[in-house]
């Protein structure tokens, strides 16, 4: 089926964590299950990266719905001097 991706632009400042809700990211295709439905990272943050909660410190470069549904995916901001804003999109 089509796949239908409707997504809000995050913001974060020097050494925020943004977690991600449906309310950012949000992907339908057609089925009842959101753990099949995956996103990938193809242009990671340049001032951080994104994290699954339960491994903090290490980029991903995947995570499902089902991970955004349950709140388990951040973007973190790595606090470089200088470096302002950076917005996830």
């Amino acid at each position: 089926g089509d796949i239908v991706l409707l997504a809000k632009p995050v913001t974060l400042t020097e050494g925020d964590r943004v977690t991600l809700t449906t309310d950012v990211p949000v992907a339908t295709d057609g089925t009842s299950k959101p753990e099949k439905l995956l996103y990938a990272v193809s242009l990671p943050p340049v001032h951080g990266q994104i994290e699954h909660i339960n491994y903090p410190g290490v980029p991903i470069s995947s995570y499902s719905q089902l991970d955004v549904v349950a709140q388990k995916i951040s973007d973190v901001h790595d606090n470089s001097r200088g470096a302002g804003k950076e917005s996830l999109r």
